[in-house]
């Protein structure tokens, strides 16, 4: 099922880090921004991930992401440097608009944070695989259903992809045609959403079956098929990633 994930198998040191410790950055990463909330702050955590992407070379998948949420950044800054509550000063003018400086660094400021917190679930997502995850969550004392449930979660969306793949090349096969003028798509997309939604379908019956011959309601102390790998580094970015999250703490409460 790893195939039926975002998951980018490579080799590289993030990929090698725990997930535990990738969970605490994504608290990080959100967290610092919030309780140190300028724009230097931002862009640090900013800098940061983009730095770990690159390390993990899995930054080229994060991109079709960012140029989906650009549009909704974008209307941010329009609505929030004309009309926030506040706007004193005027920073430049198009026309009968004025562009107001203190509501285009409020948006620019949530653009940062929205864009921090996307790049840090990327970093969990595409360099951790989902079996690892939750199985290192189940160690940690999670319900396996619960686990199950969120990696389900996670792979919904690259399994119903390829189900969409699959089933467009089988009627393509057959003469129908799902590339032209809007009007066609509409006509083959009835055609095409019926087989999707029984393959799903199958295919949750056919997962529960397979949970249930494992043994997955059964009682009793779960065992596990790979040993727990805990390298010296590993606590030390923990505890790095908590103490800067105290930090950003007292140097708030100090300031």
């Amino acid at each position: 099922m790893e195939t039926l994930s975002l998951y980018v198998d490579r080799d590289s040191p993030v990929h090698r880090v725990d997930p535990i410790s990738k969970l605490l950055y994504i608290l990080a990463a959100t967290a610092i921004p919030i309780i140190l909330p300028s724009l230097l702050t931002a862009a640090v955590v900013l800098a940061i991930s983009v730095a770990l992407l690159l390390l993990g070379r899995t930054f080229r998948r994060v991109i079709p992401l960012i140029s989906v949420i650009v549009f909704v950044l974008l209307t941010i800054l329009i609505i929030q440097g004309l009309f926030r509550a506040g706007n004193v000063t005027p920073l430049f003018q198009l026309g009968s608009l004025i562009f107001y400086r203190e509501g285009l660094l409020y948006a620019v400021r949530i653009s940062l944070r929205v864009i921090n917190i996307m790049l840090a679930f990327a970093i969990l997502i595409l360099t951790t695989k989902p079996s690892d995850l939750f199985e290192t969550l189940v160690r940690k004392g999670l319900s396996p259903r619960i686990g199950y449930v969120l990696s389900s979660v996670l792979q919904i969306i690259p399994q119903m992809q390829n189900t969409v793949g699959t089933i467009t090349d089988a009627q393509r096969s057959r003469g129908m045609e799902t590339e032209g003028s809007l009007a066609v798509r509409l006509r083959a997309f009835i055609p095409l959403i019926g087989p999707v939604v029984m393959s799903s379908l199958t295919q949750t019956r056919e997962r529960s079956i397979a949970l249930e011959v494992r043994g997955f309601s059964a009682k009793g102390k779960k065992s596990f098929l790979n040993e727990e790998i805990q390298e010296p580094y590993h606590r030390f970015i923990r505890w790095g990633l908590l103490l800067s999250i105290i930090l950003a703490l007292v140097w708030r409460v100090a300031a």
